[in-house]
């Protein structure tokens, strides 16, 4: 995979580039009438979603978090938890992720956080070559290998996704 560095920098972008990790950018034309950021990604870039995964903030403890899961099911909040070593889990208020993170929602990177947070990687993405992860804006995802969003982000990996129609949350 080559690296592909443009005009569409980002703290994920400008993270990824200084660890010296192979990514690359797909940038695609985001409709603002969509409000499910990721399956839009994976539809208007033709990639199975599956291998898209959204990253959602959310409070455990007081404390924020995040939870990396496929675009094509939610976050289970007890698994979240679970990984936590927490009891439970609740979806983080929007405002708070966006100060904490420095990202618009639908935009949120697990890369180039403001302030990092312990995070959480559904263990589906370990089968994966490649998966992709919004790139820090809305209309820019990144393609990059499980192993190295688990290095960079420090995530540990657990069952966190749930597929479609099963339990939790995430738009």
């Amino acid at each position: 995979m080559a690296r592909k560095n443009s005009f569409q920098g980002t703290p994920a972008t400008a993270v990824l580039t200084a660890a010296g990790v192979p990514f690359v950018l797909h940038p695609y034309s985001h409709d603002p009438a969509a409000t499910s950021y990721g399956e839009e990604a994976a539809e208007v870039l033709g990639i199975d979603p599956s291998r898209v995964f959204k990253t959602l903030m959310v409070e455990v403890e007081g404390r924020l978090a995040v939870g990396i899961v496929p675009v094509s099911g939610t976050l289970d909040l007890k698994a979240m938890a679970a990984a936590l070593g927490a009891k439970k889990a609740a979806m983080a208020d929007p405002a708070a992720a966006q100060r904490r993170t420095g990202y618009v929602l639908g935009g949120i990177s697990p890369l180039g956080q403001r302030l990092p947070s312990p995070t959480v990687l559904d263990s589906s993405a370990l089968a994966l070559d490649t998966l992709l992860v919004s790139g820090g804006r809305r209309g820019l995802d990144i393609e990059l290998a499980p192993a190295d969003l688990v290095r960079l982000t420090k995530a540990v990996t657990a069952p966190v996704g749930s597929p479609a129609g099963r339990a939790s949350s995430g738009p």
